[in-house]
């Protein structure tokens, strides 16, 4: 189905497809990451370390796609194309298929040397193309949703921080279980000052997000709906920044410190699925409900 605008029709509110965009979000910001690291030649030197973190961002990466692909209606569309629809792939859509090329190059590459300049010039390309995928797809399916409520959706930047911190986060997991960084104070403080430097940004943006789309013109419902979503607000921010920022800190001391770093991955996970659920419902139902009910008046 499309809209009136010939843009498919938005799957219904809920927070799977939200989970899918998290996830996707996690994977790109693996891949801009790892891609950094390798470009700079500063990954892990052991032969084929960064295989791990790229099957793990590719299986994040491709879950919405493989639900598309089923056409379910969980997430019917992928960055905008109906696959099997007979419609072409959208430029969203098909940045993203590019961008499992450098992913593919780099699998191959980190198998070698990856101090080797091959490896490095498809690391950097495979990060250019995640970055971009993250700044043009800020204007998805959901993004369009809003602005049909009259929302401004969250700027590039924001999404960017979301993936780097998610991807970081989840990169770290790789790291810690592929080597015992424990008692390694070395390589332990980088990650927790990098991490921890990413969620008091996106903390930052995420807030101001939400404070910029209220002062907004609105109807007084839509503002009055959003305050009263506070707790589950603050629960949302709490798993997205609080919880992993403590495991961070507790991981290198503690003898369970590989599973605290997974507790703190799937927490922002369910954290920012969360949050981004209770934006669309705060800024997309009540707007729905005022343009029906001047219709409904009559």
């Amino acid at each position: 189905m499309q809209s009136m605008s010939g843009d498919p029709d938005t799957p219904p509110v809920g927070p799977a497809p939200m989970l899918l965009e998290v996830l996707a979000l996690c994977g790109y910001g693996l891949w801009l990451l790892l891609g950094l690291a390798l470009g700079l030649g500063i990954y892990s030197g052991g032969r084929g370390d960064a295989l791990v973190p790229l099957t793990l961002g590719c299986a994040f990466v491709s879950a919405g796609l493989l639900t598309a692909c089923l056409r379910w209606r969980l997430m019917p569309e992928w960055h905008g194309w109906l696959i099997g629809s007979g419609h072409r792939p959208t430029p969203e859509a098909l940045l993203a298929l590019a961008t499992y090329l450098p992913m593919l190059g780099v699998a191959g590459l980190v198998r070698g040397n990856d101090a080797f300049w091959a490896t490095r010039l498809t690391g950097i390309v495979l990060m250019l193309c995640s970055l971009s995928c993250l700044i043009i797809s800020a204007n998805g399916y959901r993004a369009r949703r809003l602005a049909q409520a009259g929302v401004t959706m969250q700027i590039p930047l924001s999404r960017v921080l979301s993936a780097c911190y998610g991807g970081g986060l989840w990169l770290w997991v790789c790291a810690i279980f592929q080597a015992d960084l424990l008692g390694a104070d070395a390589a332990r403080w980088p990650w927790v000052v990098g991490l921890l430097l990413l969620a008091l940004l996106l903390g930052l943006a995420d807030g101001l997000g939400w404070q910029q789309s209220l002062r907004y013109p609105s109807p007084g419902e839509r503002r009055r709906h959003a305050q009263d979503l506070q707790p589950q607000r603050f629960l949302a921010a709490a798993l997205i920044c609080a919880v992993p920022c403590i495991n961070l800190l507790l991981a290198p001391i503690t003898p369970w410190g590989r599973w605290l770093a997974l507790c703190a991955a799937l927490a922002y996970v369910a954290g920012k699925t969360m949050e981004l659920h209770l934006y669309d419902v705060a800024f997309t139902r009540p707007a729905e409900s005022d343009a029906v009910w001047p219709q409904n008046r009559s």
